[in-house]
């Protein structure tokens, strides 16, 4: 039972939030911020909520009266069995990025592959083949999206597992034809630790970086240096977060 006086001090507000276990670096609260102010949606909010785990997440969506959230690092898959449901896309992925409230039951959607998928057409690039950089719930998006479009891609994990991902010591001795990508799906050169980057010595010609803050990335910077074309992960941020916009107004409806 929800006490009458949350009720009555979130009735009015339509809440929306990020959770994660950092959130320094992102830029959500803004994008969502600025687009509530050009829709004239004063009544809505989106904040920003560091978790250190997911522990009592149903009882802060109740007493926050929160319509609808993303998830980033580390829980777009450690949050599926808090879920109700998930739509056939996250369900594929295996990973969720935005949580819509509908009554008092979670669904669990994945806008990170189609963004991903967009920004990736938009460069123009011609790939036949990639390599993802993680095993988490981006790198899993990420990959789906690139099987979609046809592209072979395999995972690179430090700790590799089955035919499909290699360890980074395989990576540098892979050869890198004009065609290859090299996609960073890790957190490793995101704020603050930003002069850190996944791999030492870049080679590819084509390398596209989820992060976008700081923006160059250091792994960008070094694989330019090799003339490599890069990416970073600002249009795919705000490709995402549209998509869950649309998640999200959905559900008021």
């Amino acid at each position: 039972m929800i006490p009458l006086f949350y009720v009555s001090l979130h009735a009015e507000m339509k809440r929306f939030a990020l959770i994660g276990r950092r959130l320094g670096h992102s830029y959500s609260q803004q994008w969502f911020e600025g687009l509530f102010s050009q829709l004239g949606l004063h009544d809505h909010t989106y904040a920003l909520h560091e978790m250190p785990s997911l522990a009592g997440l149903r009882q802060w969506v109740e007493c926050n009266g929160i319509c609808g959230f993303n998830v980033t690092v580390p829980y777009k898959q450690e949050i599926i069995p808090y879920l109700d449901a998930l739509d056939t896309t996250a369900m594929a992925i295996g990973a969720v990025n935005c949580v819509t409230v509908e009554g008092n039951r979670l669904f669990g959607h994945n806008t990170d592959a189609g963004a991903f998928k967009q920004s990736l057409e938009h460069t123009g690039w011609d790939i036949h083949r990639a390599f993802v950089l993680g095993t988490g719930g981006a790198a899993r998006a990420v990959a789906y999206a690139l099987r979609q479009m046809g592209i072979p891609c395999q995972y690179v994990s430090r700790t590799p597992r089955g035919d499909d991902q290699i360890g980074y010591e395989q990576l540098s001795s892979c050869h890198s034809p004009s065609a290859t990508l090299l996609v960073n799906a890790t957190p490793v050169g995101m704020y603050p630790d930003i002069d850190n980057s996944p791999v030492a010595d870049p080679d590819f010609p084509y390398v596209f970086d989820l992060t976008y803050n700081p923006s160059p990335t250091r792994l960008m910077r070094d694989a330019s240096i090799h003339g490599a074309q890069v990416k970073d992960g600002l249009e795919m941020l705000h490709l995402q977060a549209e998509m869950s916009w649309e998640f999200f107004r959905q559900c008021e409806v």
